[in-house]
């Protein structure tokens, strides 16, 4: 069985207790695909680099960071300079021969860069922004990560990748995780975020939706807010490439899979659930 498991950039307890969880479930013979985000990290160093992130938001309302070549070399440094290896080295604490990659290594990870941005002024204007290095993966070099997981390497992978060019950009790590669990056909996509799930109201998280036919992804978009938003979109993107199952959540792996937190779902998907 493949896992695809997209977790948050920032350390303390509840990463390192995905950390743990990914460790079983990697001893019990499971293979494990790690992504991982660093927005909350890239957002300290521009602030204490002097440059503060700016974030654009969409005409559809999505919100991204607007990266320009400066605010690139600072992701850079926090996802693969940072954040990769210390989930790397907690992996390897915990027995588990992990491998940190950017997707610039080995082309892993081949996106098309926008050549412009369009976003909304705070008065609601379109303006086009220019000078942008974000991307959207177009390809996954799956035989790389196959030869990873059958030599038992736990690959771990920095959200940046490839231009045609040759360029550097930075990509969503929820799409990202998206389009690696499509290229490997993984039995399921787990994005663990710092909410319990997809909330009918994102200040109340009694108003869980715990469940959602893939074919109605579409019909719940309305619910999601802010960075929820890329994750029903990257979790829409892995169900129409054919993965079965994605499941959404926080704090404990093993309960999102086992149905605590959002589980997207298709009919024909099977129902086994992961226990340690």
């Amino acid at each position: 069985m493949t896992l695809v498991v997209k977790i948050g950039g920032s350390s303390g307890a509840t990463t390192a207790n995905i950390v743990c969880e990914i460790a079983k479930c990697v001893a019990q013979g499971e293979r494990i695909v790690v992504l991982h985000g660093g927005s909350d990290l890239t957002n300290s160093l521009s602030e204490r680099l002097g440059r503060p992130a700016r974030m654009v938001t969409s005409p559809g309302g999505m919100v991204s960071r607007y990266t320009d070549s400066e605010t690139l070399r600072v992701y850079a440094m926090a996802v693969a300079g940072q954040i990769n290896t210390e989930l790397v080295a907690c992996l390897q604490q915990q027995g588990i021969n992990a491998l940190g990659l950017a997707g610039v290594d080995g082309r892993l990870l081949l996106a098309r860069r926008k050549s412009i941005v369009r976003s909304l002024t705070p008065e609601g204007r379109l303006q086009i922004l220019r000078d942008d290095y974000t991307g959207q993966v177009e390809r996954v070099n799956d035989r790389l990560l196959r030869q990873l997981l059958d030599a038992g390497y736990t690959p771990v992978i920095a959200p940046l990748a490839l231009s045609r060019e040759g360029e550097r950009l930075n990509v969503d790590g929820d799409r990202a995780a998206a389009a690696v669990a499509v290229a490997l056909q993984a039995e399921a996509l787990v994005i663990m975020t710092n909410v319990p799930g997809l909330l009918a109201d994102p200040g109340d998280n009694a108003t869980l939706i715990r469940t959602i036919p893939a074919e109605r992804i579409a019909d719940f978009a309305e619910y999601a807010q802010g960075r929820m938003r890329k994750k029903l979109l990257g979790a829409q993107e892995a169900i129409q490439g054919g993965v079965p199952r994605v499941c959404i959540g926080s704090i404990s792996l093993l309960e999102v899979l086992n149905g605590v937190g959002t589980t997207i779902e298709s009919s024909y998907s099977s129902r086994e659930r992961i226990g340690i």
